[in-house]
C-alpha cells in the first residue's frame, strides 16, 4: 500500500491497484458532478472520462466546486474547471474530455468501470441508464429538486440510485415511468431554472461516491445491491434507503442480461 493511501488502507489491500487502473465516467460537471470529481480526485483515482459542454455562469458559483469569479469573467468551461481540480490533486491523471452531449459521442463510456450521472431531466437519465445497462456498466445517478406547494415551506428532496446490471433499475423502483417521461416531454423547452444548493449536492455526491467505493472494494463486506436507492429529505436532513428497497426483488425485467450490445440512441 502506498504511503499516500495509508489513511485509506482500511478499504482493502487492492486499493492501490483500483485507483491506478479503474476508469471512472462522469456525465455532467455542474453542482453534483463537480463534487463527485473533487471527491474522486482526493481519493486518488487516476483515470477519468468527463462529459460536459457548458460554460460557467454567475448563477453556478453557489454550487460548482472549484469555480471562481475569475472563471466566470473568462467564460471558462466547466470541463476546464473539473480538469484543473483533478490535476491539482492527481497531476498524472489520464483524462478523456468530451465537450459534447454524451449522446453524440457515447463510445468513450464503453470502457468505464463505473459511470456517475449528474443530469437534469428524466429522459436524459433514462437514455444513460439504458446505455449503461446494455454495456453492463454499473451506473450511479444523483439528482435533487426543490418544490413549493401552496403556503408550505419549500420541500428539498433528492435521490441516489445505483443501477447495477441484473438488479433493480430506475424503472423497477418507479423513479422512471411513462407518466414522468410524458410530463417532461410536454414541458420540453420550458423547464426554467432548477433550484440548487451546495450542501444538498454534497450529501448526494458523498453518498454516491461511498456506494462506488463499496462496489469496487466491498470494504464493509455487506455490499447489498438490494439497498442502492437512497432518498434525501433536505428539510429533515436525512438520507436513507427507499422503502422499495425492502421489496423481494428477483431480477430486472426491463433490462435482461441477455439483451446486451450497442444501443441506438
Amino acid at each position: 500500500m502506498s504511503v499516500q493511501n495509508n489513511r485509506q488502507s482500511f478499504l482493502g489491500e487492492s486499493l492501490d491497484d483500483v485507483l491506478e487502473n479503474c476508469l471512472i465516467g462522469i456525465v455532467g460537471l455542474g453542482g453534483g458532478g463537480s463534487q463527485i470529481v473533487q471527491q474522486l480526485a482526493h481519493i486518488g483515482f487516476k483515470h477519468y472520462v468527463l462529459y460536459d459542454y457548458d460554460e460557467i455562469e454567475d448563477t453556478n458559483l453557489n454550487r460548482l466546486v472549484g469555480a471562481t469569479k475569475l472563471d466566470v469573467e473568462l467564460r471558462l468551461s466547466k470541463m476546464i474547471i473539473a480538469v484543473r481540480l483533478i490535476r491539482g490533486l492527481v497531476p498524472d491523471a489520464v483524462i478523456t474530455k468530451v465537450n459534447r452531449r454524451w449522446q453524440e459521442e457515447p463510445d468513450y463510456l464503453k470502457p468505464c468501470d463505473i459511470i456517475f450521472g449528474c443530469l437534469d431531466g428524466y429522459q436524459n437519465r433514462a437514455e444513460l441508464e439504458a446505455y449503461t445497462r446494455r454495456s453492463l456498466i454499473p451506473y450511479i445517478d444523483i439528482g435533487m429538486d426543490v418544490k413549493k406547494v401552496d403556503n408550505e415551506p419549500p420541500r428539498m428532496s433528492g435521490q441516489v440510485i445505483a443501477s447495477i446490471p441484473g438488479f433493480p433499475c430506475m424503472k423497477c423502483y418507479g423513479f422512471l415511468n411513462e407518466s414522468v417521461l410524458a410530463e417532461e416531454a410536454m414541458r420540453y423547452g420550458a423547464a426554467g431554472f432548477r433550484p440548487q444548493v451546495i450542501w444538498s449536492n454534497g450529501v448526494l455526491a458523498s453518498t454516491a461516491v461511498g456506494i462506488a467505493m463499496n462496489l469496487l472494494m466491498n470494504w464493509t463486506e455487506k455490499c447489498d445491491v438490494q439497498t442502492l436507492y437512497y432518498e434525501y429529505d433536505g428539510n429533515k436532513g436525512t438520507i436513507k434507503p427507499h422503502l422499495k428497497c425492502e421489496m423481494p426483488w428477483k431480477s430486472c425485467e426491463h433490462y435482461k442480461l441477455e439483451n446486451i450490445g450497442d444501443v441506438r440512441l
